[in-house]
């Protein structure tokens, strides 16, 4: 007799029953198992009786923000926190991504939507950054080496151009904020390089993309900041 495979855990954060018993319902059908929480204590709560694979949190939650219960989980909890709300201006996503959140998804949101960023999220966390050689299709990064290629070819990139991909590597398949890519880069102090930013982007997507006009590999985040794209197959979510 074989052992099923166990189900991975979702906490699902959300003041609004119906959005829970929608969450429930569908997160369910895909094998996951789901808890729920209505405020954000309770949820903080759950997350450390439950430990679950990831977090689905909502920002408007009755007894405290949804920021405050973010960045309380994330004192502690290292699996994939995933945003949910209604809130849709830029300074509050970009805020959410900057304190910790793994991607940010806003209300009223499509099912399949949601399930890409899971796998998105699940993606980074279950490969593990830690590879000393990273492939992304036709793109091939040796960290230990410093190596970059390209189709099996040498890529030659300065060395702000390879400190932006490198960076864009270590959070893979996340929203990256110009804000966090500025400061992992040029330190705390640098929020005014970000057209610089922009234009070490613009030379890694003529160097690595088929077509820097329409990259696949490093996509923008209007107003927020880029994604670095892993190209493999997606699951069965």
């Amino acid at each position: 007799m074989t052992n099923s495979p166990k189900k991975k855990k979702v906490l699902v954060v959300d003041d609004e029953v119906s959005i829970r018993k929608l969450l429930k319902t569908a997160l369910s059908d895909k094998g996951f198992e789901v808890t729920e929480a209505g405020t954000g204590n309770e949820g903080v709560v759950q997350a450390i009786s439950t430990r679950p694979d990831i977090i689905i949190l909502d920002l408007g939650l009755p007894d405290e923000d949804g920021m405050s219960t973010l960045k309380k989980l994330r004192e502690w909890y290292r699996n994939p926190i995933l945003i949910l709300s209604v809130r849709n201006l830029e300074e509050v996503i970009v805020n959410a991504l900057d304190s910790g959140a793994d991607d940010y998804l806003t209300k009223p949101f499509n099912l399949n939507e949601l399930f890409a960023r899971i796998r998105l999220a699940e993606r980074h966390y279950s490969t593990g950054m830690s590879e000393p050689k990273i492939d992304l299709g036709k793109v091939s990064v040796d960290l230990l080496a410093r190596l970059v290629k390209k189709s099996g070819k040498e890529v030659r990139l300065t060395a702000t151009e390879y400190d932006v991909l490198k960076t864009m590597i270590k959070y893979i398949d996340r929203v990256l904020t110009h804000r966090q890519i500025l400061r992992e880069i040029w330190g705390p102090n640098s929020s005014e390089h970000i057209q610089y930013l922009r234009v070490y982007v613009g030379h890694l997507r003529q160097k690595l993309e088929d077509d820097p006009n329409n990259p696949q590999l490093i996509v923008t985040e209007p107003g927020i900041g880029y994604r670095l794209i892993n190209p493999k197959p997606k699951g069965n979510l």
